[in-house]
C-alpha cells in the first residue's frame, strides 16, 4: 500500500491544505474545540464502523482497514481535524471537513451510499442515548415562517441563475426526471424532465381551459408545458432569481398571455383551481408548517379538483428522528427543510380531508438524475469559480449531490409522484369552509404560528 505523505500539523483556526475564506465559511476554517476524550470517542466508534463497512481507509501513516479491493476509499489528508469535528458536530462535521479537504474518497457516492445503508447502525445503540451531544436543535432562525421561507429559498434559489444553468438540463428542471431506460444518458436528459413533467399534467387532468396553480416555479418549465395545453396558468416562487428568469422564458414562448408568475408565498394564495402542482416543494416547507402547507392546498381546490406533489420521501422512523435536528443539509443546502415521510404526507392530507388516490415512485430515476448533475457540475468547475464560487463551495455541493445520490442508490430516500383529492368521508360543508377567506385565513395564521413536529 502507498503511503500518503505525513499530514501537516496545523493551528486551530487555520484549515490544513487550501486557505479558506473564514468569513464566509468560520465554521469550516476554524476547527472545533474538542477535549481529547470526545475526539477519541469520534475515533474508536468511526474506525469501528469503517472496518465493519469494509471501507478501505487511509491516513497520512497507514491503512488500517481491511476491505476488498473494489471498496470505496475514505482518505483522510487531517485525521485529528476530521475526527474532531466529527466529535463535536457529527454529521454536521463529517461534511464541514469534507468542504476543508481534510478528507477525500476515490468513489464518494459508492462511500456515502455504504454509509446511508447502515444509517441505524453507525453508532453503537448504549450512545444513542448521548445523542444530544452532537446532534444540535435547527436554529429558531431558520423556521419557515412568511418572512423565513423568504429568507432560506434566497439563500439556495437565488445563488445564480447562471450556476444552475451550468449543470441543469436544457429545460432547467431542478427536480427528479424520468428516464425511458436506465443507467440515463446525458443526451436523454430533457425529454426524460418533459416526460416527468407530462406525467404530472396528465395525473392533474390538465388541459384546454384547466386553472392551474403551480407552488414552486423552478424556472418555468411546468407552466410552458401547462400553458401549451391550453390551460390558464398561476404560478408562485420566493425565488426573485427564478421568477426573472421563468417570467423571460415564458414571454419567449408566446405564452405571457396564459401564465401569471408571482412572487408569492403559497400562504399567501387566494382563488379556486382546478388542479394544483407542486413539484418537490414540500421538503422545504418545514414540519411546523405542514397543516398550512395542506391546509392551502385544500382551499385552493375547485370541487372536485385534483392536487399533484412530487415529494421526496423517506422512512417514517428516520422523519421523526431527524425532524429537530440541525443536519449538515439544513445547514449548509436548504435550511429549514425535511424530506417527508409517505405517512406523513398521507396524515397530513387526511386532517384536511384529501385522500391520496395515486401514489407511483420512481427513486432510482433520481439516482441517475442526481448522478447526471454532480458530473456536468465536477465537468463545470473553471465556469463555478468564475461566477465567483470558491473551492469550498464546490467541494460543499459536489458533496451535497453525491449524498443526495446516495440517498436514492440505498433506498434511504424515494421519489413519489401523488394524487390528493377530496375525501369521500369528508364532513358536508368542510369543502366550502376550506375554499373560503376563513379556511385561507387559517393557513396563514399557521405558517405564523410555531405548532409542532410531526409525531
Amino acid at each position: 500500500m502507498t503511503h500518503l505523505p505525513r499530514a501537516v500539523v496545523i493551528p486551530d483556526g487555520a484549515n490544513s491544505l487550501y486557505p479558506v475564506d473564514a468569513e464566509r465559511w468560520p465554521d469550516v476554517a476554524r476547527r472545533p474545540r474538542a477535549s481529547a476524550l470526545r475526539t477519541a470517542v469520534a475515533r474508536t466508534v468511526v474506525d469501528r464502523a469503517l472496518a465493519r463497512l469494509k471501507v478501505r481507509t487511509i491516513t497520512p501513516y497507514n491503512a488500517f482497514a481491511q476491505a476488498p479491493a473494489h471498496a470505496p476509499t475514505l482518505t483522510l489528508h487531517d485525521p485529528e481535524a476530521f475526527y474532531r469535528r466529527i466529535g463535536v458536530d457529527g454529521l454536521i462535521g463529517f461534511g464541514e471537513s469534507y468542504m476543508a479537504d481534510e478528507w477525500d474518497s476515490d468513489d464518494l457516492v459508492g462511500l456515502l451510499t455504504v454509509l446511508a445503508r447502515s444509517m441505524d447502525e453507525l453508532v453503537p445503540a448504549p450512545l444513542q442515548r448521548l445523542r444530544g451531544a452532537w446532534a444540535h436543535r435547527r436554529p429558531a432562525r431558520d423556521r419557515n415562517s412568511l418572512d423565513g421561507a423568504r429568507r432560506n429559498i434566497h439563500r439556495h434559489y437565488d445563488l445564480s441563475n447562471d450556476l444552475f444553468t451550468l449543470f441543469l438540463d436544457r429545460s432547467l428542471t431542478y427536480s427528479s426526471a424520468l428516464f425511458a431506460s436506465l443507467p440515463a444518458r446525458d443526451e436523454d436528459f430533457t425529454a426524460a424532465q418533459h416526460r416527468k413533467i407530462d406525467r404530472l399534467l396528465d395525473l392533474a387532468q390538465v388541459g384546454p381551459g384547466t386553472r392551474l396553480l403551480e407552488i414552486g416555479t423552478g424556472w418555468g418549465e411546468l407552466a410552458l408545458r401547462a400553458a401549451a395545453r391550453g390551460a390558464r396558468v398561476r404560478t408562485l416562487t420566493l425565488s426573485a432569481e427564478q421568477k426573472a428568469l421563468a417570467t423571460e422564458r415564458i414571454r419567449a414562448a408566446g405564452l405571457a398571455d396564459r401564465v401569471d408568475v408571482e412572487l408569492r408565498d403559497y400562504r399567501e394564495a387566494s382563488g379556486s383551481y382546478d388542479a394544483v402542482v407542486s413539484v418537490e416543494m414540500i421538503e422545504a416547507v418545514g414540519p411546523e408548517y405542514w397543516p398550512a402547507y395542506f391546509t392551502s392546498l385544500r382551499a385552493l381546490l375547485a370541487p372536485g379538483g385534483r392536487a399533484v406533489l412530487q415529494a421526496i420521501t423517506m422512512p417514517h422512523d428516520r422523519m421523526l428522528a431527524t425532524a429537530r435536528t440541525h443536519t449538515w443539509i439544513s445547514k449548509y443546502i436548504f435550511p429549514g427543510g425535511l424530506v417527508p415521510s409517505r405517512e406523513a404526507i398521507a396524515r397530513h392530507g387526511s386532517e384536511v380531508g384529501l385522500d391520496i388516490v395515486h401514489d407511483t415512485g420512481h427513486g432510482e430515476h433520481y439516482a441517475e438524475t442526481l448522478r447526471l448533475w454532480r458530473e456536468k457540475f465536477l465537468a463545470a468547475g473553471e465556469d463555478v469559480d468564475a461566477l465567483g464560487f470558491d473551492r469550498v463551495f464546490r467541494r460543499m455541493w459536489e458533496l451535497y449531490l453525491a449524498y443526495a445520490e446516495a440517498g436514492f442508490r440505498a433506498r434511504y430516500l424515494d421519489v413519489r409522484q401523488l394524487v390528493l383529492t377530496e375525501s369521500v368521508h369528508s364532513e358536508s360543508g368542510r369543502s366550502d369552509f376550506a375554499r373560503s377567506d376563513a379556511g385561507r385565513s387559517d393557513a396563514r395564521r399557521a405558517g405564523d404560528d410555531q405548532g409542532g413536529a410531526p409525531e
